[in-house]
């Protein structure tokens, strides 16, 4: 493999959300070079969102940064274990381990605001439309409302599902901490991304930084692709 091969980008979101939350970033890194695919997935069950998101690796070159936003970053924990992934990139995420679910992970901290605006029917856990400050505060409200009409419920017992595999305990791993999120706890990104031994940056951002900052978000997933790039003949070699 080339050194001059940029790696493909794969990104996984997360609840209440689809791949079109990526929607900002996705532009500017096919114009750098990167092949570039947002897994999409029904929030029914981990194995499956797990599995579609390998299915994903299909459409692309490895090697693979792999990038997750918040439940997405549960995705990218299993799913990064794949061989084709070289790199991860946890945005607002969780990142649970072996022992963990992403609700167990969650109970570790103080419960956020966005959980006094949901309500469970058909199965599912649906965010009330006065949810989306918690969610996507510093977004326009005309992008506030985009965002509640396009939010996808996931399954009630998401939270509470296993899956084997932790990709970060063997790959790079890059952190982007949301000091403002009212989503996921701060604090768990922070103790997340120090238990991975992650590369960290903080941006005073909502839950949705891909959406708020996308330019300090692809500067994280650049010098995660970057150091990639200096790995690649022995990522080729690995393989």
């Amino acid at each position: 493999m080339s050194t001059q091969t940029k790696p493909s980008i794969v990104f996984a979101h997360g609840i209440w959300a689809d791949g079109s939350c990526f929607q900002k970033l996705i532009p500017a890194l096919r114009a750098e070079g990167h092949a570039v695919m947002a897994a999409q997935y029904g929030l029914d069950t981990l194995k499956g969102d797990v599995d579609a998101t390998i299915r994903t690796f299909g459409r692309v070159s490895g090697p693979i940064v792999l990038v997750g936003h918040s439940y997405g970053g549960t995705v990218i924990t299993h799913a990064g274990v794949d061989p084709r992934v070289a790199a991860l990139v946890y945005m607002a995420a969780l990142g649970p381990d072996e022992t963990e679910t992403s609700q167990g992970q969650q109970d570790k901290f103080p419960k956020t605001d966005v959980f006094k605006y949901v309500e469970v029917a058909d199965g599912r856990v649906w965010m009330r439309p006065d949810g989306v400050a918690c969610f996507a505060g510093d977004l326009s409200p005309e992008e506030q409302e985009i965002v509640y009409a396009t939010h996808f419920a996931p399954a009630s017992d998401l939270f509470n599902q296993q899956h084997d595999g932790i990709a970060w305990r063997s790959k790079p791993s890059w952190s982007i901490v949301a000091t403002e999120d009212r989503t996921v706890h701060p604090d768990l990104e922070r103790s997340a991304a120090k238990r991975m031994g992650a590369t960290t940056v903080e941006l005073k951002s909502s839950h949705v930084p891909m959406l708020s900052q996308p330019r300090d978000v692809l500067d994280v997933i650049r010098n995660a692709a970057a150091a990639v790039i200096s790995w690649q003949p022995n990522f080729a070699a690995a393989r």
